[in-house]
């Protein structure tokens, strides 16, 4: 099959770049030219915000598979549509789980629960998005997938709030801030475990038009994620638990991904997926993954950068509610 990833070397992307490689897929990468692509990937330059850029970079060729990773707005939605609905087969869209109902009114969520964030403009665009592509699916059977991610890391990303920042303060030996009590439960999930499911559904007829989440099946407390990380760093964590409408209103910038997906336990149900992909399962537990991010900042000096304002702001919020 002939792939088309738009976006393809991000913290999900790459590893979906390099296993559809490795599969023996026809690979071709859209992007800004910014990045090195995997050995076997052919390369378009073009703007993923910019529906005439990308035009001009697919010319008149076409693809049993469109994945786009770089989709924000439902105005992009738009213009995919338009762009791809005679020249793709299958058009893989990147939503998010962000976009389930906050709050979450019945556990497990399954693709079903409700689409409902008034607390994220993000997660409402993805909404809107998915509105498009449902009703371009039943109006003219435009094929379309709706793929949900949660929360999905990879080396490179600390999933705690401030990244980086939060586990020098662990290696420093200075308190971090956890919202809420620290023991709502939460779902990580390995990006090359999420790989293997979203390759598996190239070309999977029973994906098209309908919504899937790709999720671990662990969960974990706040807390436990903290100390796990400060396992992998050698140090207990002293963990100072702050509301998270208090840290909303600190740190504005991380208010709405706090408020509006963070601070809420999530459990998913996958049977979906698994019935798509028969024999997927992630098999990456958070212990590993915590080491792996560990060892790939401390294997560079130049990934260890602190946020010095993010960590005044945490100092600030320690000292009023520690």
């Amino acid at each position: 099959m002939r792939i088309l990833i738009i976006g393809g070397t991000g913290n999900i992307s790459t590893y979906v770049t390099r296993l559809a490689v490795e599969r023996g897929y026809d690979v071709t990468v859209l992007n800004r030219g910014r990045s090195d692509l995997p050995a076997g990937v052919r390369g378009l330059i073009g703007d993923a915000g910019d529906a005439s850029s990308i035009a001009r970079a697919v010319g008149d060729e076409s693809f049993d598979v469109v994945a786009n990773f770089r989709s924000f707005s439902p105005e992009q939605v738009r213009d995919d549509i338009r762009i791809f609905a005679a020249r793709t087969r299958q058009y893989l869209y990147i939503s998010s789980a962000s976009a389930y109902q906050k709050p979450i009114a019945q556990l497990p969520i399954v693709e079903s629960t409700p689409l409902r964030n008034p607390f994220w403009q993000y997660s409402r665009d993805k909404i809107a998005s998915e509105d498009l592509l449902v009703a371009a699916y039943r109006e003219q059977g435009f094929p379309v997938t709706i793929v949900r991610p949660s929360h999905t890391y990879g080396p490179s990303l600390v999933p705690l709030e401030g990244g980086w920042t939060a586990l020098q303060r662990i290696r420093d030996g200075r308190p971090i801030v956890v919202h809420g009590d620290g023991t709502s439960w939460w779902t990580l999930t390995h990006s090359r475990d999420f790989a293997r499911a979203f390759v598996g559904l190239f070309g999977n007829p029973h994906a098209i038009g309908q919504p899937v989440h790709i999720t671990s099946d662990e969960s974990l407390t706040w807390d436990e994620i903290a100390r796990l990380l400060g396992r992998a760093l050698g140090r207990e964590p002293e963990i100072v638990h702050v509301a998270s409408d208090a840290i909303a209103r600190e740190i504005p910038a991380i208010g709405p991904g706090l408020v509006g997906d963070k601070a809420h336990s999530v459990l998913f149900d996958n049977t979906r997926i698994k019935q798509l992909v028969p024999g997927w399962v992630a098999t990456t537990p958070f212990s590993d993954g915590a080491r792996e991010i560990v060892e790939w900042h401390l294997a560079d000096e130049a990934r260890r950068q602190v946020d010095a304002e993010l960590d005044a702001a945490f100092d600030r919020l320690i000292d009023k509610h520690g």
